[in-house]
């Protein structure tokens, strides 16, 4: 049995009230403490019902405590056992024993007491803790309530928008299966189909067909057999007439030529005797005229008789040539004129068939042109309808095909859509209730930004979030110092082009002082190039000097000893001491041996 059981066990043989709703497990604690351990133990070991105070004797207590009366504490109490004698030596043996205990007991349950002060003062500092994280935990519920609050309005605001689209969208679905779904019978007389093919043409084919047929039976009366003969005509419709035997097959055209025969005999007739009557006529005119014309010339021609004979046999030769010619005319030329004139005498009836046939040719072309515009008119409708159609269908095919990309579209979405739903109800990704420390091995964008931000392509066996954090905001420090250093460099460069632009103005100045013209020399310039040249020449007179002061100075230490040894004393004294005062020392060392 625990210890805690054990414990509880031993609070139900003491009647204690609420023992029963006690669980063990709960004071197994008590007992991994060495102070409170022994103490437990004597407790359930040794103490029984007989420990327990009555309630009588409480009652008792609580009467003397209420009286006012004077209550001894543990140090008179003691004193007080020790004034009491005890009545024999068994009773005083015992006592001691109880006494033992009673010490082992008291300092148990001080070591008791002060675990429980100890263990108060956490627990007071783990409320003050507590107290302190539910304000910070208050204040940032606060705040999340806030943003959960305004996350929650934008997302209303952007749900309503959402279902005010698909609203709108399924309404353009409806409309557009309305569309394109059947037409009812039931439906409405006022609601005008939108496509083409939705129009109902029965009524326009039938009275096409009427049309038909009523162009048909024109036809029919209008039109009898071998109109395109009459209408066409043949090159013997517009002939002159004949008057020859193969006339007399028709007898029509046999009385017709008889007619025309007489005609013409009778214009022959009567052209011939028009013709001598004119002739006589023109005669009687030009004898009358020649005697008129030969009276006058008679009386003055008296004289000249004897030519008349002459004259009148060579006027009767002329008149018998005359009346030979004018036999040969009558005979030969007139009959054949005469003959023509009277074949001429057929063209004014033969223009009259020909008016007549032209006549009833337009009459028919009239008909013709009247048919033909009521069928060009039909084959017109029929092909606006038609074309009308196929406009139509390769609408439709567009929409159709459009259609199909949008549902190929929007089935590649709602395979996206599940398939992010899927990760999303993946348990590893859910949010659990213990946070974790290390960051998962199925987390591979954490790692990957983990190893990005560390830039260590090695393989770790243990990367935690704290350690992505730190990396995090080492990289935001890094990023900010950059920034730091970037606008320094953009104020040094700037700093920099304002100096440089300055210095550009000053040259720019320099160069041009009128403005336009260069100048590369300047009179303060020149003035210094003079200063600088002059001392130059000062310097290379003077290095001329000291050469040739060296030259004389060198020929003098080599012609001199004295001179060149005062010269090394000089070198000697102003770099090397030591070494002079060793040789003055030896000098005067000699100079000694010598003076002695």
């Amino acid at each position: 049995m625990n210890c805690g059981d054990h414990f509880v066990q031993t609070l139900k043989k003491l009647s204690y009230p609420k023992a029963s709703k006690l669980n063990g497990e709960d004071f197994d604690w008590l007992f991994e403490t060495t102070d409170a351990k022994s103490f437990l133990d004597w407790f359930c070991a040794n103490v029984t019902e007989q420990n327990v105070v009555s309630e009588e004797k409480l009652q008792a207590y609580k009467e003397l405590k209420e009286s006012g009366k004077a209550l001894l504490d543990e140090k008179a109490l003691e004193e007080v056992m020790k004034t009491c004698k005890p009545s024999s030596s068994g009773t005083s043996a015992l006592e001691e024993v109880a006494v033992e205990k009673l010490e082992e007991e008291l300092h148990a349950l001080q070591r008791l007491r002060g675990l429980h002060l100890k263990r108060r003062n956490k627990l007071q500092m783990m409320a003050s803790a507590n107290l302190h994280s539910c304000l910070k935990l208050k204040d940032e519920e606060d705040r999340e309530a806030k943003a959960l609050n305004e996350t929650l309005s934008i997302l209303q605001v952007t749900n309503n928008k959402l279902n005010h689209k698909l609203h709108t969208v399924v309404e353009g679905i409806q409309k557009l299966i309305s569309f394109y779904g059947p037409q009812d019978g039931g439906q409405s007389s006022s609601s005008a189909p939108i496509f083409l093919f939705q129009v109902l043409l029965d009524k326009y084919l039938a009275c096409e067909e009427q049309s038909t047929a009523t162009l048909t039976q024109f036809t029919k009366e209008h039109f009898f057999e071998g109109l395109t003969k009459c209408i066409e005509g043949s090159d013997d419709d517009f002939q002159l007439l004949q008057l020859d035997d193969e006339a007399q097959h028709d007898p029509d055209l046999e009385e017709k030529c008889k007619e025309m025969m007489r005609l013409q005999l009778a214009y022959i007739s009567a052209r011939h005797k028009l013709i001598e009557t004119k002739a006589k006529n023109a005669s009687i005119k030009a004898g009358l005229q020649w005697a008129e014309a030969n009276a006058s010339a008679a009386q003055s021609q008296a004289s000249q008789k004897d030519k008349l004979p002459v004259r009148i046999s060579s006027l009767k030769d002329e008149t018998s040539k005359i009346e030979n010619n004018i036999e040969s005319i009558k005979k030969e030329t007139l009959p054949g004129l005469v003959r023509e004139s009277a074949q001429l005498l057929n063209m004014p009836i033969v223009k009259g068939d020909y008016d007549m046939q032209m006549a009833r040719h337009k009459v028919y072309t009239s008909r013709q042109d009247l048919v033909c515009s009521h069928l060009m008119k039909q084959r017109a409708s029929f092909e606006i309808l038609l074309l009308g159609f196929e406009l139509e269908l390769r609408k439709q095919r567009n929409v159709n095909s459009q259609l199909e990309a949008l549902i190929q579209e929007l089935r590649q979405s709602a395979e996206r859509l599940q398939a992010r739903s899927m990760m999303m109800s993946d348990t590893s990704l859910m949010a659990s209730n213990k946070p974790r420390v290390s960051i998962d091995s199925k987390d591979p964008s954490s790692h990957g930004l983990f190893q990005l931000l560390d830039g260590d392509n090695t393989q770790k066996l243990f990367r935690t979030y704290s350690g992505l954090e730190s990396l995090a905001q080492k990289l935001s420090l890094d990023i900010k110092t950059l920034e730091d250093q970037l606008a320094v460099s953009q104020q040094e460069q700037s700093l920099f082009m304002s100096k440089l632009e300055a210095n550009m103005k000053t040259l720019q100045d320099y160069m041009y002082p009128e403005g336009t013209e260069l100048v590369l020399s300047t009179k303060e310039v020149s003035s210094h190039f003079q200063q600088l040249s002059s001392h130059l020449e000062k310097l290379n007179h003077i290095l001329l000097e000291v050469l040739e002061d060296l030259r004389v100075k060198r020929k003098i230490l080599q012609s001199s000893k004295l001179d060149k040894l005062e010269k090394e004393l000089y070198v000697y004294f102003f770099q090397n001491e030591e070494l002079l005062k060793s040789i003055v020392q030896n000098l005067e060392s000699q100079a000694d041996i010598h003076t002695t």
